[in-house]
Order: C-alpha cells, then sequence, then structure tokens
C-alpha cells in the first residue's frame, strides 16, 4: 500500500496525543512535539511515498514542535520540507528568519538545520491542516545558496506556480487512496519538477531548470489556466497558446506526450463539470440550458449530442438518474427542446 493514514478518533482520549506524535515523528524525522490540549488533543496524518519524495498530509490540534541540533545530528534524511498550510495558521522559526503563515501560503524548511514552529488552529474547529512535500535535497537542481533565502519565509499560493502547485498537491492527496505504485513514481517525478520551478520563480532561476521541467512546467501552467477559463465560451486552442506566449504549433507539441489534444481535453473537462452539476441537489432547479452555459458550452444541440456520446445518455437521463426523480427530467425536456429533437 502507497498511502497510509491515521487517525486518533479511535483511541482513548488519554493516548491520543502520545501516539500520533510517535507516528508522525517516526514517518517524518526526529521532532521534538509538544501540545497543551491533552485528551482533547485530536489529529489525523497521512503517508505518501511518490518515488524519491514524499507528501504528508496533516490534521491536529495546536502543537508546538522543534527540531534542536542534537536530532539533527542524530538523523537527517536530508530533506527540504515545502509545507501548504490549508487551514489554522503556523509561526516557523530557522536561522536567522521567521515568518507566520496562514491558509494559502507556502513555506519551507530543512531537516539539516535546527527549526521550531508553533501551530495555531483555526477559529471555526480549533485544528490545523497542512500538505507537506518532503524534497530531498540532492534533487532539487538550484543553486544551494538561493534556495537558503526561501527558508522560513511566507511564499504566497495565489497565483503564478504556488497556485498550479498548490492546486496539484490537493488533488494528489484527493486522489491518494487510489494510486498504486507506477503512478506514484510518474507523480513523484511530477511533484519534484512542480516544486523546483515554484522555487526557482522565487529566486528567478528558471533558466537553470533543464528543459523538460520547464515543458513539465509550462504543462502544469495550462492545465491549471484551462481549469480556471471553462466557463468563457471563447476558451480554445488559440486562447491558450496566447495566453502562454507560445504558437499553437508549440501548444499541440506539448500535447503529444498525453493521450488527447488540447481540444478534446477542453471538451472532456468541460463535460465532466457539467455531468457533477447536472447531479448535483443543490442545482436541481437550474436549467440543462443553464448548466451547459456554466461550463463555456452554448451550443444546445453539440452539447446534447457530446454528452450522449461521452456518457450514453442524455443530459435529461442523467440528472433523472441521479436525482432520482422525473420531475427534473420533465422540466428539462421543455427547457433543451434541442436534445428532444436529437432523440427523434
Amino acid at each position: 500500500m502507497v498511502f497510509t493514514e491515521i487517525d486518533t478518533a479511535g483511541l482513548l482520549p488519554e493516548h491520543r496525543f502520545e501516539w500520533w506524535r510517535g507516528i508522525v515523528e517516526q514517518g517524518v524525522a526526529p521532532t521534538r512535539i509538544s501540545s497543551d490540549c491533552g485528551p482533547d488533543f485530536a489529529g489525523r496524518a497521512g503517508f505518501l511515498t511518490l518515488g524519491p519524495a514524499q507528501v504528508t498530509t496533516m490534521a491536529f490540534s495546536p502543537i508546538t514542535s522543534e527540531r534542536p541540533a542534537h536530532l539533527v545530528r542524530r538523523s537527517d534524511p536530508e530533506t527540504f520540507e515545502l509545507t501548504l498550510i490549508l487551514e489554522g495558521s503556523m509561526h516557523v522559526s530557522q536561522g536567522r528568519s521567521e515568518t507566520h503563515l496562514g491558509a494559502g501560503d507556502f513555506a519551507m524548511w530543512t531537516s539539516s538545520c535546527p527549526y521550531s514552529g508553533r501551530a495555531i488552529g483555526s477559529p471555526e474547529g480549533g485544528v490545523s491542516r497542512a500538505i507537506i512535500l518532503h524534497l530531498p535535497h540532492s534533487l532539487v537542481p538550484l543553486p544551494d545558496k538561493r534556495v537558503e533565502e526561501l527558508l522560513a519565509h511566507r511564499m504566497p499560493a495565489a497565483s503564478g506556480f504556488g497556485r498550479v502547485l498548490a492546486q496539484y498537491l490537493r488533488s494528489v492527496v484527493q486522489e491518494a487512496s487510489a494510486l498504486d505504485e507506477a503512478g506514484c513514481k510518474r507523480l513523484g517525478a511530477a511533484s519534484i519538477d512542480l516544486a523546483t520551478g515554484f522555487l526557482a520563480e522565487r529566486i528567478g532561476t528558471q533558466e537553470r531548470l533543464p528543459a523538460e521541467t520547464r515543458h513539465q512546467l509550462l504543462l502544469a501552467a495550462i492545465d491549471t489556466f484551462i481549469d480556471d477559463n471553462l466557463a468563457d465560451p471563447q476558451l480554445d486552442v488559440s486562447a491558450v497558446a496566447a495566453r502562454h506566449n507560445i504558437s499553437v504549433r508549440l501548444l499541440h507539441q506539448l500535447f503529444r506526450s498525453r493521450p488527447e489534444t488540447v481540444s478534446a481535453s477542453i471538451r472532456r473537462r468541460r463535460l465532466e463539470r457539467c455531468y457533477a452539476d447536472l447531479g448535483a441537489p443543490a442545482l436541481r432547479s437550474l436549467p440543462i440550458r443553464a448548466v451547459a452555459a456554466r461550463w463555456g458550452l452554448v451550443d444546445a444541440v453539440w452539447f446534447s449530442r457530446a454528452f450522449r456520446r461521452a456518457y450514453g445518455m442524455t443530459p435529461g437521463e442523467h440528472r433523472s438518474t441521479a436525482l432520482g426523480g422525473t420531475a427534473s427530467l420533465r422540466a428539462d425536456r421543455q427547457d433543451l427542446s434541442p436534445e428532444i429533437a436529437t432523440r427523434g
């Protein structure tokens, strides 16, 4: 099994923190962790091996963590700990730098030097959540001195490669339980490429990256752009190429390593969004025509035919089956007359 997850919920309250702390310290690096929560402590952790890299997911009550010099000397995996804060806030200190982080921020520290951190739970649930990508030093092809400039500094993930990397990590974690070993190895290489690109962008050394890494980063940025703009009816191959300052020919070349073309990728993603929306109870009253338009598909006849080719049923039939009733289907037939025409 490539993904392992633990949860303190099934333990006696008095044992929860010590058990969670032991598992986390064993799975990451020797660290001194303490908490004032006592029997109220709640914690989860997931460990996913991605070839030479590793992803750790964590959710925990307020804690303080320290990795003093004697623990560094005892055991050092020689990794960068690139951490995305999902919920709560954190204070991190390493060397002469320290920073305060909130949800949506990245920070990084190294296992090879002492550091300390303090996590404060969110006001809503009192729990902090984070994703940690453990990157071996040897696989980050950037100047050591420049990378040191990023340690214990806040790196927002709201735009650029930070946003691309954050979305990617969330997707990997979401699918972790379904991954096999071969898939994890491929994702490991992609994770290192994306993280390296993100760090290189922060220190302005993108030109030092290998050509293959630059291509992977460009593809990741294109994927994010497509997902963000599916609702735009004008989104097509030309728009994607123009946004990334490349030719249409180069864009097609980049997609040759994939099983589908740029246009097919856009079409599939739009249909997937429509499929999900049509099965959502909260959107039951939204006409099918409007659901399609939400994702840039304004031609009702084309949408109905494409949907049926992709899923073996019309949009109305899918909605009726997913929502378990016929009322919505009758309303949709009145709304989407072109769909009825395609069925004869």
